[in-house]
């Protein structure tokens, strides 16, 4: 009995340990110690505590741009939560379900399993983890196009935000409903959201929150026509998501600053961002994001008169597309292909 309570205060302090490298963005290490939790779980034996150590090595193998890895452990960690009768790490479970199949850009897909993990922190009146889960459903509409939906969805969560005090957050969503409002086209109360979700996140010092609102600021300007201000603030972005190991953001970052110099007339410096952000994608399995990337690339050869190229920059988004199933870039493609 002894040798067992002694064995779980290991594992409590090693947790907090992982927790600690996590936090400070040094992925493999939290992968590690997760790894070693996980075997002390089952040696002592816990399975309450084996499946909460499936669900930290998932979130680890997430963040290293694993996200087939991550399936893995967050199903078999939803599996233990059930036998366990455990509603809310079930919960817990699904929505970091719905987050990888995201990550892989199957959002139907994502979109159930936000929808079951909804459900249940209902029923627990869990409402952080509501909140939270509504988050993420809401950006998933913005990346289906269906940006009226997922600002109706933002103001919800605002205002659910605020009613618990919850200011990080707050700037969470603040940037959410800029974002909405950029790519309905209403740039100025994009600025305006974007620009009050800064001082917050700068206040609480979530700088990967700070480099997206500013990335997402750098987007409006260059849709305003003020690209040259547009890529001094990308060339900080850059500079911060690569400090911060940020490869996903890093990606997205490469790809604006890309698309810039295509309206700037740089030509020289297009496709090797373009490419960058490509090898970033391919990297971390983000489909979608890579297609996004092929079709401005694509654009880009066919402005430039290179038809061949922009031709197999299409056909190649189109294959990803049709391996994730995603009709809304289906017929994106279309329309290029019927351009050019």
């Amino acid at each position: 009995m002894t040798q067992a309570f002694n064995q779980v205060q290991v594992w409590e302090q090693r947790r907090n340990e992982a927790s600690r490298y996590y936090k400070q963005g040094q992925f493999q290490e939290y992968l590690s110690f997760a790894s070693e939790n996980l075997q002390l779980a089952r040696a002592i034996p816990d399975r309450a505590r084996e499946g909460y150590t499936l669900n930290d090595i998932g979130l680890a193998h997430l963040s290293c741009c694993q996200p087939l890895q991550a399936l893995d452990c967050f199903q078999e960690a939803r599996l233990v939560a059930t036998e366990l009768g455990n509603s809310r790490a079930e919960a817990i479970a699904l929505s970091n379900l719905g987050s990888t199949y995201s990550r892989l850009g199957r959002l139907s897909r994502s979109l159930e399993y936000f929808d079951q993990a909804l459900r249940i922190f209902r029923d627990l009146q869990d409402t952080k983890g509501e909140i939270s889960t509504l988050n993420d459903v809401a950006l998933i509409y913005s990346k289906l196009g269906k940006p009226k939906r997922s600002l109706l969805l933002q103001h919800q969560i605002l205002a659910m935000r605020r009613s618990l005090g919850d200011f990080s957050g707050e700037a969470t969503t603040l940037n959410g409903i800029g974002y909405a409002y950029s790519t309905l086209g209403q740039y100025e109360q994009a600025l305006e959201y974007l620009q009050a979700a800064l001082p917050i996140q700068r206040a609480v010092k979530n700088v990967m929150g700070e480099a997206t609102t500013l990335n997402n600021i750098a987007s409006v300007y260059g849709d305003l026509g003020e690209p040259k201000k547009a890529l001094l603030l990308y060339s900080q972005v850059l500079l911060t998501r690569r400090a911060i190991k940020d490869r996903a953001g890093e990606g997205t970052t490469l790809q604006n600053i890309g698309f810039t110099y295509s309206l700037l007339g740089n030509n020289s410096e297009v496709i090797e961002y373009y490419e960058q952000a490509i090898a970033i994608y391919q990297e971390i399995g983000d489909c979608l994001g890579e297609i996004s990337t092929l079709l401005n690339m694509g654009n880009f050869y066919a402005k430039t008169k290179r038809k061949q190229l922009a031709l197999s920059c299409y056909e190649n988004a189109q294959n990803l597309a049709k391996a994730i199933e995603s009709q809304r870039f289906l017929q994106k493609v279309k329309q290029c292909l019927d351009a050019l």
